[in-house]
């Protein structure tokens, strides 16, 4: 078999390839062997690509919406920070002003109004008590940006916890937030809105949610507007701390006399304890409760370290003690009389800052004061409701003192110069009055026996004496000493009831004098303040008296006086002669006839008892050289006094009066006139004789007026 000229390849054996050995694979058990991927349910992946879609849109909503606010937030802010003011412009935010009150040595003895004290700052105050403020209101102020999230928490669970809604009761409130509150969050008060102050001032304390998240943006915007310390010196100034206290500096000169950065710890702790409820804890209304809070209040500051133990533990025992001006309870009655002495828009409704200059002395009224304790708890049993009043002024009118009341209370019912009552026997004096200034004298006779007078329309008038006696033929100073009726009404009578009207009028009794004979027993009404006048009048000599406590009102921080004196001595009513004859007369009222109680030992004395029908009112009233003093006793609602007349118990409490008030004064003499002994006078009997009729009184009436033409 040919080729066909191909070469043939060499046979060679196939190459052969050594074999690889193979590492064996460890499998893994079968219970962890990867199972297959199953197919998800369809419908499950729905629902979770849904899910996360909605959840998706949720986010992008509220983010969109978290934006928004945000921007909104900033926007509010923006505005109110553009409102607010400098600083110093929101120190002093009362509408009303405030009044000052002096004594008659030039020291301060009372406020009324809203007293602020002056600027404050948060680096001039006291450091003790910034740190009380701090640990009472705030003890993160200085760390959050206004508002504090954790606070608000604590309070809303508090609240919840107590059964309240969630907004009443504990705020929550930073210091911040207090100030926009009292800045009343930028509204300025206006009266066309509000009816008052007080109606304005609790609006602007609503608590509602809207007003909580608009009190909550504008703090936010103080705290961008101003720093820390200028938003606390805000706070001191504004905040109110009672007794119509405008700030710390305010407070503490008024209850204690001092300056707020010269404030000790414990004065400090009770300041700062006023912020939660100022009327409740102001120590002028319950000593020892304040002192309790700031107890409280001294415990903060040492949890949170701004007090040691020790210091802590003094201040304890060392509790914060009133001024002598906030002890007397800032003046009480005489305070509040006076600010009826000026116009009201510079007292009542005063919008600027007022300093009056007084008649008042401490010393006086704290004597009258003392007078009427004694007296209650040594004569007056236990529970009696019976009241009491009591004035004290110089013979030119000038008032030292007033009691209103037992109770002081400030704004309370004063009885020295509210209450109308009936005078009784006090009002004699001027029946007598009326006879020496016709030419009688104190030895004049007039004769004690039965009378009855017809009065027209009223019928039969028969006056009685207290004893039920008739006592002959006595002395105008005899019947002034035992007080009788019958020669009282007899002289009045006799001399004119229009002459004796008008004599009681120009010392100051104008109050509806009686037209009938009961005028000459006091069945006129009067009030103490202008029946103690009116036996001034008698003490200077005769003149009129208008009594009087303003002497000086000026604007503070002015020199110039914007007015003077109000009230004094006026025009003379009587002669001198008769007026010191009848002095003398009242003089022996104490020395030997129904005053006697209110003798003053070492010391010469003129006055008179007063007791009205059915024992209603108790009066005395009288005088020495140097002060007059009156006293009114009984009750509000006119029940009879058991067992009390003039010379009782008022002639115990005048007694006692004048006692204190003329310790360490040298005794003077009074200005009195003793007449001749015996029945020298040139008209001798002052009362109308038997055979004298009606027509003879007209007679004499118009004598009277002829004789008062020629005055």
């Amino acid at each position: 078999m040919s080729s066909k000229g191909r070469k043939r390849p060499p046979l060679a054996a196939e190459k052969r390839h050594a074999k690889k050995t193979r590492t064996p694979v460890r499998r893994k058990p079968a219970a962890t062997r990867r199972k297959p991927a199953r197919r998800g349910n369809p419908v499950a992946g729905f629902f979770r690509a849904l899910i996360g879609w909605t959840l998706g849109l949720i986010w992008k909503v509220f983010s969109r919406l978290a934006l928004a606010g945000a921007i909104v937030l900033g926007l509010a802010v923006y505005y109110f920070h553009a409102k607010l003011p400098e600083m110093t412009a929101l120190l002093d935010g009362r509408t009303r002003g405030s009044v000052t009150l002096l004594d008659r040595d030039g020291q301060v003895f009372a406020w009324r109004g809203e007293q602020f004290g002056g600027q404050i700052t948060a680096d001039t105050v006291a450091p003790v008590l910034k740190n009380a403020v701090i640990a009472t209101e705030d003890k993160r102020f200085y760390r959050h940006f206004g508002i504090s999230p954790r606070g608000v928490a604590g309070a809303i669970r508090i609240n919840l916890s107590e059964g309240r809604g969630p907004l009443s009761g504990h705020g929550g409130s930073t210091i911040t937030q207090q100030t926009a509150k009292l800045l009343c969050l930028g509204v300025a008060f206006d009266p066309d809105i509000w009816k008052s102050e007080a109606e304005y001032e609790a609006d602007c304390r609503r608590t509602t949610l809207a007003r909580k998240i608009k009190e909550a943006v504008f703090a936010l915007a103080m705290e961008v507007k101003y720093t820390k310390d200028e938003i606390l010196t805000i706070y001191l100034n504004r905040a109110y701390l009672g007794a119509g206290a405008r700030g710390f500096e305010a407070a503490a000169q008024r209850y204690f006399g001092k300056s707020a950065n010269q404030v000790n710890v414990s004065e400090a702790a009770m300041l700062a304890g006023l912020l939660k409820a100022p009327t409740t804890y102001a120590p002028t209304n319950n000593l020892k409760r304040a002192q309790d809070r700031a107890n409280l209040i001294l415990g903060l500051m040492q949890d949170q370290g701004y007090l040691g133990p020790k210091d802590a533990a003094i201040a304890r025992a060392n509790p914060a003690r009133l001024s002598e001006a906030a002890e007397a309870r800032a003046g009480g009655y005489f305070a509040d009389w006076l600010m009826g002495a000026g116009p009201d828009f510079l007292t009542r409704d005063t919008t600027e800052d007022v300093v009056i200059r007084t008649t008042f002395d401490p010393q006086i009224q704290a004597a009258a004061e003392e007078a009427v304790r004694f007296v209650f708890q040594e004569k007056v049993r236990d529970g009696s409701k019976a009241e009491t009043a009591v004035v004290v002024m110089s013979a030119d009118g000038a008032v030292r003192a007033m009691v209103g009341g037992r109770k002081t209370a400030i704004g309370g019912f004063n009885r020295a110069t509210m209450a109308l009552r009936q005078t009784g026997s006090a009002f004699k004096p001027f029946v007598y009055a009326a006879a020496l200034d016709l030419g009688y004298g104190p030895n004049a006779t007039v004769v004690d026996e039965p009378l009855t007078i017809n009065v027209p329309g009223s019928g039969p008038y028969s006056p009685e004496n207290y004893d039920r006696k008739f006592h002959g033929r006595v002395t105008l100073t005899d019947a002034l000493r035992h007080s009788y009726n019958i020669p009282a009404v007899k002289v009045s009578e006799s001399v004119g009831r229009a002459n004796v009207r008008r004599i009681a009028a120009d010392f100051g009794l104008e109050s509806d004098l009686a037209l009938g004979p009961a005028l000459a027993l006091g069945a006129s009404e009067s009030t103490l303040i202008d029946m103690t006048g009116a036996y001034a009048g008698i003490l200077n000599g005769g003149s009129s008296v208008t009594p009087y406590g303003l002497v000086e009102l000026r604007l503070k921080g002015d020199s110039d006086p914007l007015m003077g004196q109000v009230g004094g001595m006026g025009e003379r009513v009587i002669s001198r002669d008769a007026a010191q004859g009848l002095v003398y007369m009242m003089h022996q009222v104490i020395e030997a006839g129904t005053g006697q109680r209110a003798k003053l030992p070492g010391w010469q004395a003129a006055g008179k008892t007063g007791t009205t029908s059915a024992a209603r009112d108790a009066w005395f009233i009288g005088f020495t050289a140097d002060y007059v003093a009156g006293v009114w006793m009984g009750y509000d609602d006119n029940t009879p006094l058991k067992g009390v007349t003039g010379g009782g118990l008022p002639a115990e409490i005048w007694h006692e009066t004048m006692m204190r008030v003329h310790a360490g004064l040298s005794p003077r003499p009074l200005p009195m006139r003793v007449p001749a002994a015996g029945p020298g006078d040139p008209r001798q009997d002052a009362g109308p004789r038997p055979d004298r009729d009606n027509v003879a009184e007209g007679i004499l009436n118009e004598l009277l007026g002829l004789f008062r033409g020629g005055n």
